[in-house]
């Protein structure tokens, strides 16, 4: 009798651990908080990556997708980073150039751009600036002369929408007026077909992967002046990058340098992450899964049929970048801020 027991005893020590091994995010829901309106190429691969993600982390957790706008998405960050728990139940997408107000020193910045936890971002983006065409503007520099002063539509002071168009104002002179406080990229497009205002700053990719600008890409509804990638893309291949134009109008080191920085959290693209102090062995579950979603064909058939691109970079490589950038000495935060100020 005493042997069974032994015996016994042993089995269930041996298969204790077992029932132990439920997966953490087993019946859990996920939620992706976006900075962003619904519409647009944040939201739009922010359900993506809810639609597939479940799939590839143990445990199959269902993602959902809340839109939380507001400050070109400095609310959501601030929720993921100041309000939600580190258990890794609430993520965020938001705009990367909410690393541009944290250095520039914002005071409605309550998160630290370094801290978070990254799980690896879907595209690289790359910044374009485009116009109504019947504004009468056929290249950049004609808005140095224009007589009527176009009103280019931004989600917020200091977000990449507002401060691309301020650069290139700066830069070449031009005449425009900035109008922040639209909720993300649908927004200020219907403002545009409302004729409300008449230029923007998005990125390639949302250009010719989201409406209404992939239909506009093909009637000419609106003209696109410059891009902000190193090299021309194919599908624009007559519109000049930003770089060939500060040749050509020999334009100041200074502005130079504000423009590279400024070009950063293009190369972040459109990161994924968790509040800081995530446990690490779910952080790299999330990684883990993130990169093998990317390599999920049925996403990579999607994301073809929504003429987005597929980009990705690993949380990894998103740390890396956002180490090497660092924090600009005060005298380049200095130049820089008049770019990101009313």
């Amino acid at each position: 009798m005493r042997r069974i027991f032994l015996v016994t005893g042993f089995f269930l020590l041996m298969v204790a651990p077992l029932f132990g091994q439920t997966p953490f995010y087993q019946n859990k829901t996920v939620q992706i908080r976006v900075g962003f309106a619904a519409g647009g190429a944040f939201d739009v691969w922010a359900r993506v990556i809810a639609h597939y993600l479940g799939k590839y982390i143990p445990g199959h957790p269902t993602i959902v997708v809340q839109n939380m706008t507001g400050g070109g998405s400095m609310i959501a960050a601030n929720y993921v980073y100041s309000v939600a728990k580190p258990d890794g139940l609430t993520l965020g997408v938001v705009s990367p150039a909410m690393y541009i107000d944290q250095i520039a020193g914002k005071k409605e910045v309550k998160f630290d751009w370094f801290k978070f936890g990254y799980i690896g971002s879907p595209e690289k983006t790359d910044r374009i600036f485009y116009i109504r065409a019947d504004s009468g503007v056929k290249v950049l520099e004609d808005m140095r002369t224009i007589s009527e002063t176009p009103k280019c539509g931004s989600t917020g002071i200091g977000t990449a929408a507002y401060y691309f168009p301020r650069l290139l104002q700066d830069s070449f002179g031009l005449k425009l007026t900035m109008v922040p406080g639209y909720p993300g990229a649908a927004d200020a497009n219907l403002a545009i077909e409302k004729n409300e205002i008449q230029c923007w700053s998005g990125t390639i990719q949302a250009f010719f992967g989201s409406e209404p600008a992939r239909t506009w890409s093909k009637t000419g509804f609106v003209r696109v002046l410059v891009q902000g990638g190193k090299k021309r893309d194919p599908r624009m291949a007559n519109v000049p990058t930003l770089w060939e134009l500060l040749d050509k109008h020999k334009v100041s080191d200074t502005m130079r340098r504000s423009a590279k920085l400024l070009a950063l959290p293009d190369d972040m693209g459109r990161p994924l992450f968790g509040p800081p102090g995530m446990p690490m062995e779910r952080l790299k579950m999330l990684r883990e899964g993130f990169n093998k979603m990317m390599q999920d064909p049925d996403l990579i058939a999607e994301v073809k049929r929504k003429g987005l691109d597929l980009t990705p970079a690993s949380g990894e490589e998103l740390e890396a970048i956002i180490k090497e950038a660092g924090v600009p000495s005060a005298d380049t935060i200095q130049k820089l801020r008049p770019l990101l100020e009313n």
